[in-house]
């Protein structure tokens, strides 16, 4: 239930409730606006997501199999080590891009160009190298999924927050600015009421007090 306000009982204090009240009225229509945008902008994450996740199984699923099937011939220690004489430097960026206040993450994959490994050729088949380029083709669909995932994590915290913003604004804060602005206004009109009463009475005492025209008359004859 909205409680009224601690607030003095004075017109200036009852202008400045009505000056909060429309502010937070404009707020509550942009913490709605916010909500909008963020929510479409969620929507439209997971539809990428489930993209993203596909894409990046099926990168994953093909780097595996070709890792299974070059350690099933090489075995395993001499393809760990053909894998690691082809390893190269991995950068990845990280920005973020605003939408609606809220810090989206944007990740940018750099790999180096593609050149001939480090491996000894004659002495590995070609299962290596398919193993060496599936792992490489795998990291961007790894990347973007976690991109996507991480902005899905960053718009679900901020919609709960807005929301919970939103509602302390539409059920606690408005409410009792209403209701404190009707109480002060009801009490101003309760007051006006009573001091016009007050002048009322006080002018029908003068005229009963003042004296009529020949009590006037002979009052000023017995002057004379």
């Amino acid at each position: 239930m909205a409680r009224v306000l601690k607030v003095r009982p004075t017109k200036i204090e009852l202008v400045r409730l009505q000056r909060r009240l429309q502010l937070s009225l404009r707020v509550k229509k942009i913490l709605k606006d916010r909500l909008a945008i963020l929510t479409t902008e969620l929507i439209q994450a997971a539809r990428r997501a489930i993209t993203a996740r596909t894409r990046m199984a099926e990168a994953v699923r093909r780097a595996v199999d070709a890792a299974a099937l070059a350690n099933g011939y090489h075995g395993s220690i001499s393809l760990e080590s053909a894998l690691a004489a082809s390893e190269t430097r991995v950068v990845v960026r990280s920005t973020t891009r605003n939408v609606a206040g809220a810090r989206l993450p944007v990740a940018e994959l750099s790999l180096p160009e593609a050149v001939l490994p480090a491996y000894d050729l004659a002495r590995t088949s070609s299962l290596v190298d398919d193993a060496r380029v599936a792992g490489r083709d795998a990291l961007p669909a790894i990347v973007a999924l976690g991109q996507i995932e991480r902005a899905l994590q960053v718009l679900g915290l901020e919609i709960q927050r807005t929301k919970r913003i939103a509602n302390a604004l539409e059920y606690v804060v408005l409410p009792s600015l209403e209701r404190t602005i009707r109480a002060l206004s009801i009490k101003f009109e309760e007051r006006d009421r009573e001091e016009k009463a007050r002048l009322k009475h006080i002018k029908v005492l003068r005229e009963h007090m003042r004296p009529s025209g020949a009590v006037a008359q002979s009052l000023e004859g017995g002057n004379r």
